[in-house]
């Protein structure tokens, strides 16, 4: 039985090492002269699309320079409430309730400008991995370009145009 299932197993394995090894021959879409107006089309539609992804990368990355001073500051601000509460605090141990419901007051701010401030690294983090995934998609298309490019030099070579 374990005979039987070991010829299996190697059957499958071989089985799958042919579709894989065979599968880069298959893979170009794009294969003779009349597909041209097709591959040229969709090498337009990628630089075009290149080209709005690189926009949108720009203005993402000013964004997360402004989202950065924004971060700073309110991390800032959140540090001065805090010693500020701290302060008071120490005061209203000794003082009268006034000096308490102003130390309460400053806690509620300084909490406040703690929540701000995480907040604020949330849009810094969300705004870095935007700028991640358009990275990632412009990678990807300019992968795709390559292939479409060598695609085009195939169908070229083979129809013995020259392209300079």
């Amino acid at each position: 039985m374990k005979k039987f299932n070991k010829k299996i197993i190697y059957a499958l394995l071989f089985a799958f090492c042919l579709t894989a090894s065979a599968l880069p021959a298959f893979a170009q879409k794009y294969k003779r002269i009349e597909d041209t107006v097709r591959l040229n089309k969709e090498f337009l539609e990628l630089n075009q699309s290149l080209t709005d992804l690189g926009g949108k990368l720009a203005v993402a990355e000013s964004e997360l320079t402004a989202l950065k001073d924004k971060a700073a500051n309110a991390a800032g601000d959140a540090v001065k409430a805090a010693a500020e509460s701290s302060n008071q605090a120490a005061k209203a141990t000794g003082g009268s309730v006034k000096d308490a419901k102003r130390a309460k007051r400053k806690a509620n701010k300084a909490y406040g400008d703690a929540r701000a401030s995480n907040t604020a690294q949330g849009r810094v983090t969300a705004q870095e991995n935007k700028i991640k995934r358009l990275n990632n998609e412009v990678a990807k298309k300019q992968q795709r370009l390559q292939q479409l490019t060598s695609m085009q030099a195939n169908i070229y070579s083979k129809a013995g145009i020259s392209v300079n």
